[in-house]
């Protein structure tokens, strides 16, 4: 055990923010921390860490426990080169290795036979486990691993405090790696990570030894690196077995069996209450009467269970159909300023496919998409009856000085104001926000004033640049669902990659001034990208036969070709299969947040218990699908 709460309560200025909250951390445990803002997460983990003192209960940690923290800024000032501060944690490995080369050579100049030479070979065999417990002659190749996969690998010799924000963070995150402590605390470790960076950091964390404890909105991260998932909803805390998928499923049940307790307790009360008063004033019924009221009193109420807020509602809609092919770009340069970002980009779009547009930061996502929605590149062509809608990430579209009813309202002068107020309502924007000015908008508020414009323009053609920014986890979700319902053509670009893996049946990677398509999931884009990875040698290009083995390869490649065209068809047949089972997943998923369906608790079990079987059937599916590919 590293760390176990046991009914620790915390508030700030009378205001009660956790209360009776009790778990145990133990070695190896991999968790996700999750909850609104201002639930009380950052003061959890400053619990942990011994920043902040409970105001009651037992906060216990291990004596002598060694705890990394990375916070959102997590970065640090340093006159060292990148190289050197990596070099300081291995301090004590560095002294070893230099004190057993010592060792060596006054053993060389020592008399085999003398009491000095036995107790130079004791110190020796003692350096030597240290060294070898310690595995203390890798410590470069730790050093090296860990810059690379960060994105560190030229810059070795930079000095750190030549370096932004983003990468000290980045850099701190590498430090704790190779520190190894026994709990790594992570605050959103994948706000400053790129596509490349965020993979290798998930497969690190797998062999990582420590428990890990994060903080995360990235729902894709949490699935893949967490195991137990902490929610902070109403100052509690609740455990869920699973990573974040399985919680949703798991918070729907417990959520149902609450309210399905709470409310068969008050048609008892109700039965009971009603029994008391028709009977406690006759003289024959007294004593049951009373025997009843008894039991009122003794009964432990059940808290009626807080469902969670209604989300926002969006629905895509057009009037046009456009012809079949939607997109042409054909030989686009694609410039920022002097730098050319793309020298050559072709690709096409066609009606009814969803394409996310991934990349590093800096390969020109963003700025692609601007290009194609300025329509003046004679590189990119749209087709007839296509009509596109933008939503920018920055929301630059909004007239700060406008009141939110009029920003929408401006736009559509014929609609009547009820109309409005009811998209912009569907929006979660409430009636006290109508007369509010644009400028005083938070973030979220914002980003659902622009998507509730957005979907009010009628686009058979949706091209959206990073839609998820500021949205709240419940807002992200019904964003996802209202898409995936859009049946025309959707050019987005998005770093949640749970968002892509939801909506996207096609992948265009900007990599290397390249643009290149793959026709597919996310999950099977990134199965491709990691057996790249895995690919020790190209394969080497054919050599002329003579005439004696030509038979031989003959017969090899016919039963190359039968085996090849079996594989095939068994990946077709895969391919349906997973489609099938998405698509059922996906109905089912949209079931979850009816309510007429989280009300019915033999319902609600059913479907959750089906969508138990799809998500095993899809394991067993993706993992043959990435031996076969």
């Amino acid at each position: 055990m590293l760390v176990s709460f046991e009914n620790v309560s915390f508030g700030f200025q009378g205001g009660s923010l956790l209360e009776n909250v009790s778990f145990t951390l133990s070695e190896g445990e991999r968790i996700g921390l999750i909850g609104g803002n201002g639930e009380g997460k950052t003061t959890l983990i400053r619990l942990i860490l011994g920043e902040l003192d409970a105001e009651s209960g037992v906060v216990f940690r291990k004596n002598g426990i060694r705890i990394g923290y990375l916070a959102q800024t997590g970065g640090y000032d340093s006159d060292n080169t990148v190289f050197d501060e990596m070099r300081e944690i291995f301090s004590s490995d560095i002294k070893a290795i230099q004190s057993l080369r010592d060792v060596e050579a006054l053993i060389s100049k020592t008399d085999g036979d003398s009491v000095e030479y036995r107790a130079l070979s004791q110190k020796y065999e003692n350096l030597n486990r240290q060294i070898a417990a310690r595995d203390s002659y890798q410590y470069e190749v730790k050093i090296r691993t860990v810059l690379g996969g960060m994105g560190f690998a030229d810059s070795y010799e930079q000095k750190i405090s030549t370096m932004s924000g983003g990468e000290k963070t980045r850099l701190k995150l590498c430090r704790l790696l190779l520190e190894e402590p026994e709990l790594l605390i992570l605050d959103e470790p994948t706000n400053h990570l790129d596509m490349k960076t965020l993979f290798w950091l998930e497969e690190y964390l797998v062999s990582f030894k420590g428990a890990i404890l994060t903080v995360s909105h990235d729902r894709y991260f949490l699935d893949k690196t967490a195991r137990i998932i902490y929610e902070i909803e109403n100052k509690k805390l609740s455990v869920f077995k699973g990573n974040y998928t399985k919680y949703k499923l798991l918070k729907a049940e417990k959520t149902a069996h609450l309210l399905k307790e709470y409310e068969k307790q008050q048609v008892e009360r109700a039965h009971l209450q009603e029994y008391v008063d028709k009977n406690l004033v006759r003289a024959s019924t007294t004593k049951s009467a009373q025997s009843r009221m008894k039991k009122l009193d003794k009964m432990e109420l059940i808290e009626k269970p807080s469902l969670p807020p209604t989300p926002p509602r969006f629905t895509f809609s057009y009037t046009e159909k456009p012809y079949e092919r939607v997109l042409e770009v054909s030989h686009l340069q694609l410039t920022a300023g002097e730098k050319v970002l793309l020298p050559d980009a072709s690709f096409t779009l066609v009606r009814g496919e969803k394409c996310a547009v991934v990349g590093d930061n800096g390969t020109g996502k963003s700025t692609l998409i601007k290009e194609i929605v300025r329509g003046k590149n004679s590189a990119v062509k749209t087709g007839r009856f296509v009509k596109i809608a933008y939503y920018d990430q920055e929301n630059a579209n909004l007239d700060p000085d406008n009141t939110v009813l009029y920003e929408l309202w401006g736009r559509h002068v014929s609609w009547d104001q009820t109309k409005v107020r009811n998209i912009l309502a569907q929006a979660k924007l409430e009636s006290e926000d109508m007369d509010k000015p644009v400028r005083f908008l938070s973030g979220g508020e914002r980003a659902k004033l622009a998507l509730a414009v957005f979907e009010c323009e009628n686009a058979n053609t949706l091209v959206l640049d990073e839609p998820t920014n500021h949205l709240d986890l419940p807002a992200r979700e019904s964003l996802e669902e209202a898409l995936k319902a859009f049946d025309g053509t959707i050019l987005f670009v998005s770093h949640d990659r749970y968002f892509i893996r939801a909506i996207a049946d096609k992948i265009l990677e900007l990599e290397n001034g390249k643009a290149v398509e793959f026709k597919g999931s996310y999950e099977e884009y990134a199965v491709y990208k990691s057996s790249l990875k895995d690919t020790a040698q190209p394969v080497p290009a054919p050599t002329l036969s003579t005439n004696s083995d030509k038979k031989e390869a003959y017969h090899r490649t016919k039963e190359d070709r039968a085996a090849d065209a079996k594989r095939r068809a068994r990946i077709k047949k895969i391919e349906e299969e997973i489609a099938s089972l998405e698509t059922e997943e996906a109905e089912i998923n949209h079931s979850l947040t009816l309510p007429e369906v989280t009300a019915n608790f033999p319902l609600l079990s059913e479907k959750c218990n089906r969508l138990e079987i799809i998500k095993n059937r899809l394991d067993e599916l993706y993992a043959e699908y990435e031996t076969l590919i």
